[in-house]
């Protein structure tokens, strides 16, 4: 038997959704929508019924009868922490995602449980959420940071970087849960993980303070140096964060987060552009050496993921570091939707059994 599955995936001023039948794409599109609007509805959290009623719409254009729908799939937003998998939308969860206190803020990937949440209670069918950004596997020594009263946070592209592991498993005809990896998503932020038998007992914290520069974020830095920025009073705290978050890395030193805008510069001669992203190279090939230490140097392969890794320059440089580590693959884009999907499906078919929150 085949498995219908809407996943839905939202963003600040978008909402991705998919139909897939098991592995068979009936189609992906991504929903745009005007700010203003937005603002007229009301808050992120205040959106699910405006959002649920375009995903609606966009199935029946579509040609998919909701009613054809085996199960709905969210994105996982800022739960509290729990381990990688599949769970099940409860209430318990929805009254965590409008707690802003737990993570200092909302994030619009929220709105993905509380879309599934509404369209699967109309139909009567079951509703998930698979491998939140706050996915947490650590080993309890990697909490430690130097200060009691800061603990390392697992905060990553979680989704991707678990299901990347997957195909991962499936190319080396290994069990993803058997098998050790270094696993590195390359986007606007950047993920160095460290995989132990299907587990990500390390990773940098992608969104700020960790790991390599990226095309917006400003990764680890010299921590006297940052005390003296943020009392420079040239930013307040609130344009520091955005600063470090969103404008750092490529863009500060370039003026771009474009990579493929960067390449073509150093094609064309531009050593400065060079220099800086042969710089966040060297930053990924270290974190990546880092995390073969954290395996025991029991590595069965590297890969690497979003957007970036469609570069050819980058992918090249690269591996010239890090494949006496081990073998080298590459899974250029993003997965996010497929992953959803699957995991969807999987459950459905009894191959995973879904999480209680």
């Amino acid at each position: 038997m085949n498995y219908r599955i809407l996943s839905i995936n939202p963003g600040s001023t978008s909402t991705k959704i998919s139909v897939f039948d098991d592995e068979k794409e009936i189609f992906i599109k991504t929903l745009r929508h005007d700010p203003a609007e937005l603002d007229r509805v009301g808050t992120i959290l205040e959106q699910d019924q405006f959002r649920k009623g375009l995903v609606i719409e966009a199935m029946k254009e579509n040609n998919v009868d909701p009613a054809t729908l085996n199960a709905v799939v969210g994105r996982g937003g800022l739960v509290r922490p729990v381990s990688g998998g599949v769970y099940k939308i409860t209430t318990k969860m929805l009254e965590d995602l409008k707690d802003p206190t737990i993570w200092g803020r909302i994030h619009a990937s929220n709105l993905g449980a509380f879309i599934a949440t509404a369209i699967a209670k109309e139909l009567d069918i079951p509703c998930y959420i698979v491998d939140p950004v706050t996915v947490d596997e650590f080993d309890d020594i990697a909490r430690i940071s130097g200060i009691p009263e800061v603990e390392r946070k697992s905060l990553f592209h979680a989704l991707n970087i678990r299901y990347t592991a997957r195909k991962l498993g499936d190319k080396l005809n290994k069990n993803f849960e058997e098998t050790n990896m270094v696993g590195v998503h390359m986007g606007g932020g950047i993920t160095v993980a460290a995989i132990k038998q299907g587990r990500v007992v390390d990773v940098n914290n992608a969104l700020l303070g960790m790991g390599p520069f990226s095309p917006q974020r400003a990764g680890a830095l010299p921590i006297g140096d940052v005390i003296d920025l943020s009392y420079s009073g040239k930013y307040t705290k609130k344009e520091l964060n955005t600063y470090l978050t969103k404008t750092a890395g490529l863009m500060a030193y370039l003026g771009t987060d474009d990579g493929r805008v960067v390449t073509e510069r150093i094609e064309a001669g531009d050593q400065e552009a060079k220099k800086i992203f042969d710089a966040m190279i060297y930053q990924i090939a270290k974190e990546i050496g880092a995390c073969a230490t954290v395996l025991n140097g029991k590595v069965d392969g590297i890969f690497l993921t979003g957007g970036l890794a469609y570069g050819k320059y980058i992918v090249e440089e690269l591996s010239k570091r890090v494949e006496f580590i081990a073998p080298v693959h590459v899974f250029p884009g993003e997965f996010e939707m497929e992953a959803l999907t699957q995991a969807g499906v999987r459950v459905l078919k009894g191959q995973e059994e879904a999480k209680e929150y």
